[in-house]
């Protein structure tokens, strides 16, 4: 009936498990506490097992539900038998395991995990009580805490856990495919702080981290840890068959072209789904989204079987827990065929046995849309439905139309790096800073830190904050270290989100973003509702807002200028040059646009906002105005690159671990610094996250897909899934597709690998 929005339809074989012994130096006590193993392992877990137990630091990457919490629980109970034994211990030090997630939530559910078996552990996070605490230094074998407690409260206070410290024998990094960005570089550098303290104590505890499935999950894990480790990724658990659907709404309308509404598809191919008795899972990224897909759901069933109606419901955060435990239990016994959920599923929930999942939107990596889908067909499921399925539907943006239309993107290699750079000297300073608080520093602390570490020192040493003696450079300030530094933020105060009825806050909005975002008038979306803001005082950081659902979106609109300060490399392609650097963005924004619900312009109002200044990192490609004659008139050349510079920020999140909104760009038919034709894209964070150098380096491969992108979108002149871009603060004005397709044509007649690097570039 619909199958005109199939784009692509493949079944994937069901995977039978390659299976081996437990190995021979792992205890039977240890082995005992897997009971659900049955005397054996897939292949994968044995060879993570034997490399650890042969000194190695390990990374495994492999899919979902495919066991890598038994291999870092078996190693580390392995470790602490061995220190009940007494032939493991180190002077009177009895063995210790830190497990690090990205999440409370995840190490809580580690700990219920660990309850079951004899093992003495602890979760120590900012819920933490300062009993509890302390009952955790002195007896606890296992901690299981997160980056953000490791950095504020284990590592400034190390004196008080020199017992977990110096008996540490692994540190398990949990998820580690989410350290990415401005947060990766700052759990990195908190790691090799946590390496320096373990080592005062005479500690060198092995790494074993635990990621999804990724592309150079080894190198990854190297930057992470600064250290060599090996990866696991020959994943041997069994898989049952599945056929995946690509989907894309069809286009509604020409003024402006756009797709029918994700949602409204959604709640089509859900009604249908449970009419046929198939219990499914809807992911949506919002909290209303979800809401949306469920209440229309339940009107088109109330038209074919109210009976129906009830077997469909919302799942996400925010219920209270008997709600959720109801809603839980009423998917496994199967009285609910149809559920809306957030992510707020994945936080330790295991409900098996489904039919079908549907995911709306890219949800940012592939290893978390095969997490989403790996939720049907997995063990318990009716014998009568051997056929999982799982549905793909895509948003309109230019990252989920282009994975529609080249299913290989999506289903073939891992193609996703994980992208931070240590070496940005705003994420670097702070921890310098931590690090001399908890240690003095010294020369020999550059092979640790990296190469701009004494540069770090000295800015630090010339600002009054370090001062030299005789064993290293100490911290002289009298307030905690750790404090200039907060791990998932850019930097700035984050602006306050308040409810103008109440006085409550309810959120917070990065300060590099507030004035785009949070601007008197600026409709709001937080957890799901609409608020309109009434006030912003940027001098106190504080948007007063009020709740309302208004029958319009806003838009910023603004100006932007960028200046390279200076390039770190350049690769020539024929006539052009693919360059990356340092670059100051300075951008205001002047006035925002009302937009009703179709996109179509409802007004625009002004604004009185001052200019903001970036440091930051940058890629761009020029063309010299000569190599453009008889390709791109003259007076297209605006729209041309404009279309081009939006199409390649929504492609990059495809080769790098970030978000469209972690990038912005600059495009000009004639830039003062170059003299010619620039498309620029740059990292949004001060000091660069890795992302710019990153697109550098994939140059030839990043722009091909955003050329194929733009050439192969159905729409005539552009849209949202192509060239139009959300966040454009010219009102994606000018805008030519077909100029951008001659102009990438000619940029990359003569592509090829981008020049290495030099060595003022980070890594």
């Amino acid at each position: 009936m619909r199958s005109d929005r199939i784009t692509h339809s493949e079944e994937l074989p069901a995977r039978p498990a390659v299976v081996e012994e437990w190995p021979a130096h792992v205890p039977e006590e240890v082995r005992r506490a897997f009971p659900e193993t049955s005397g054996a392992l897939w292949a994968h877990q044995a060879e993570a097992l034997n490399r650890l137990a042969a000194g190695e630091h390990v990374v495994l990457s492999t899919g979902t539900s495919s066991g890598k919490s038994l291999v870092f629980q078996a190693a580390g109970l392995a470790a602490l038998h061995a220190g009940r034994a007494g032939h493991a211990l180190d002077g009177n030090r009895r063995p210790t395991v830190l497990y690090v997630a990205p999440t409370k939530a995840l190490a809580a559910d580690q700990w219920r995990r660990l309850a079951s078996i004899d093992v003495t552990a602890a979760a120590v996070d900012g819920d933490t009580s300062r009993e509890e605490r302390e009952w955790a230094r002195n007896h606890a074998a296992w901690i299981l805490t997160n980056p953000d407690t490791l950095h504020h409260v284990l590592l400034p206070g190390h004196q008080r856990w020199a017992r977990v410290f110096g008996g540490l024998r692994f540190v398990v990094v949990d998820e580690a495919h989410h350290y990415r960005g401005v947060f990766g570089a700052h759990v990195a550098l908190v790691l090799r702080r946590l390496r320096r303290v373990c080592a005062s104590y005479g500690a060198t505890p092995q790494f074993v981290l635990a990621s999804a499935t990724m592309a150079e999950p080894a190198d990854a894990a190297c930057r992470l840890t600064g250290l060599d480790v090996a990866a696991v990724t020959d994943d041997a658990s069994p898989r049952s068959a599945r056929r995946v659907v690509l989907w894309q709404p069809p286009l509604i309308g020409d003024d402006p072209p756009v797709r029918r509404s994700v949602t409204a598809e959604a709640a089509d191919l859900l009604a249908d789904l449970v009419v046929e008795g198939t219990r499914t899972l809807a992911f949506v990224r919002s909290r209303r989204g979800a809401e949306l897909v469920a209440s229309r759901t339940q009107e088109l069933l109330t038209e074919v079987d109210p009976a129906l109606r009830d077997r469909v419901a919302t799942y996400r955060g925010g219920y209270l827990p008997e709600e959720r435990r109801e809603l839980e239990a009423r998917l496994r016994s199967g009285d609910l065929l149809g559920l809306a959920t957030t992510n707020a599923l994945e936080l330790g929930i295991d409900i098996s046995g489904l039919d079908a999942v549907m995911t709306l939107g890219f949800p940012g990596t592939r290893a978390a849309l095969e997490q989403q889908f790996g939720r049907a067909g997995r063990a318990g499921r009716a014998a009568d439905r051997p056929d999982a399925l799982g549905v793909f539907l895509a948003r309109d943006e230019p990252l989920d139309a282009y994975l529609v239309n080249h299913p290989q993107a999506l289903l073939g290699a891992p193609l996703e790096t994980n992208v931070f750079d240590t070496e940005n000297p705003h994420v670097l300073g702070p921890h310098l800073a931590a690090a001399a608080h908890e240690l003095p520093l010294t020369e020999a602390d550059a092979e640790l830190f990296g190469r701009r570490t004494l540069e770090g020192i000295a800015a630090l040493e010339q600002a009054g904050w370090l001062r030299r003696r005789a064993a290293g450079w100490f911290w002289t300030r009298r307030d905690r270290a750790s404090d200039l530094a907060d791990l998932r933020s850019s930097g700035g105060r984050p602006v306050q989100i308040i409810d103008t009825a109440t006085g409550r806050v309810i959120g917070t909005v990065e300060a590099s973003s507030a004035d785009g975002t949070v601007h008197a008038g600026a409709v709001y979306v937080h957890q799901g509702e609409s608020w309109v803001c009434d006030h912003y005082d940027l001098d106190n950081g504080v948007a007063e807002m009020h709740l309302e659902s208004p029958e319009y979106w806003t838009q910023a609109r603004s100006t932007t200028e960028i200046t390279i300060v200076a390039t770190a490399a350049t690769t020539a392609w024929g006539a052009a040059t693919v360059n990356v650097g340092t670059v100051d963005v300075s951008s205001q924004v002047i006035g925002f646009m009302r937009r009703d619900h179709n996109s179509r312009p409802l007004g625009e109002e002004p604004l009185d906002l001052p200019e903001r200044t970036l440091r930051t990192s940058a890629v761009w490609w020029t063309l010299p105005v000569p190599a453009l004659a008889g390709v791109v008139d003259a007076v297209d050349l605006p729209g041309a690159a404009h279309a081009a510079e939006h199409a390649s920020i929504g492609m990059l999140p495809l080769l790098a671990t970030c978000d469209r909104w972690d990038l912005g760009g600059v495009s000009t038919a004639l830039h003062p610094d170059t003299g010619t034709l620039t498309v620029f894209v740059h990292d949004a964070y001060a000091g660069g996250a890795g992302f710019a150098e990153h697109g550098y380096r994939i140059a030839a491969q990043w722009l091909t897909i955003t050329r194929d992108l733009i050439a192969g979108c159905a729409c005539a002149t552009g849209c949202p899934s192509c060239i139009q871009s959300p966040k454009c603060g010219n009102g994606n004005e000018p805008l030519d597709k077909a100029g951008a397709v001659r102009l990438l044509d000619l940029l990359l007649s003569e592509a090829g690998s981008t020049a290495p690097l030099s060595e003022t570039a980070g890594t």
